[in-house]
């Protein structure tokens, strides 16, 4: 792998992303905190300690409540800040599909990191397709399929906990609260599991290393982008 490094991330997009980490982590752990209940076990300690931490359910909650707060003002301000140059290439980025090529990327790239390189030329010669994976852009169709729904998945989690944070001062009503907060738990456990993929493709799935490295350095090997992210490297090339 050659030296030559590609720049890839600004400071402020690293910013956001370890920023959403850190919420994430602690809105989750929290969250799970505040779900008491002797029934769901072996959940039952995790609660008593929180509360024994933060001095009580009221502070736990508070805590939550602040962070969640934060989380959602963050983002807020960074789409209006820099709605032009980062979330609308952003949502263009992802929303752009080509059917055939993904679709391609997908098989071949699940076969290849499920059963190896090799079983891939296997596969794709007995059933007369190219065992070549598809050239992607910026983001590849795997990381569109968790973007979408992880956006549009935090935008759902931001408004159900506002509402329940509004049926505190008795601004929502009961009906919508326990909507609110069955969307708002369910939601964030959809997320969480695409969190998972994204945390193992990232930093644990051979290859992958040079992205999770580039979200603290801003830069991916010149290598490394031409072999997952040809037609985002070409477009730079251009540039």
């Amino acid at each position: 792998m050659t030296l030559t490094q590609i720049h890839r991330h600004t400071r402020l997009s690293i910013f956001m992303h370890w920023f959403n980490a850190v919420c994430w982590i602690f809105l989750l752990l929290t969250g799970l905190g505040l779900i008491r209940n002797d029934d769901l076990q072996p959940l039952t300690s995790w609660p008593t300690m929180l509360r024994y931490v933060f001095g009580g359910g009221a502070n736990l909650l508070l805590a939550h409540e602040i962070v969640g707060i934060t989380w959602a003002g963050g983002f807020f301000l960074y789409g209006v800040i820099r709605l032009k140059s980062d979330v609308l290439p952003f949502f263009r980025e992802i929303f752009t599909v080509d059917f055939y090529r993904d679709f391609l990327w997908l098989i071949t790239k699940g076969i290849q990191m499920t059963l190896g390189y090799k079983m891939l030329g296997i596969i794709a010669e007995k059933f007369g397709f190219s065992p070549r994976i598809p050239d992607q852009g910026f983001y590849n169709v795997g990381q569109k399929i968790f973007a979408i729904p992880a956006v549009f998945g935090g935008m759902v989690i931001a408004a159900s906990g506002i509402i329940m944070i509004l049926s505190q001062i008795g601004m929502a009503s009961n009906a919508v609260v326990q909507w609110a907060i069955v969307i708002h738990f369910v939601t964030v456990g959809l997320v969480f599991a695409g969190l998972l993929i994204h945390v193992f493709m990232a930093s644990i799935a051979a290859g992958e290393q040079p992205a999770f490295l580039s979200m603290f350095t801003g830069t991916v090997p010149e290598d490394y982008a031409r072999h997952h992210h040809k037609l985002w490297l070409d477009e730079v090339k251009k540039s």
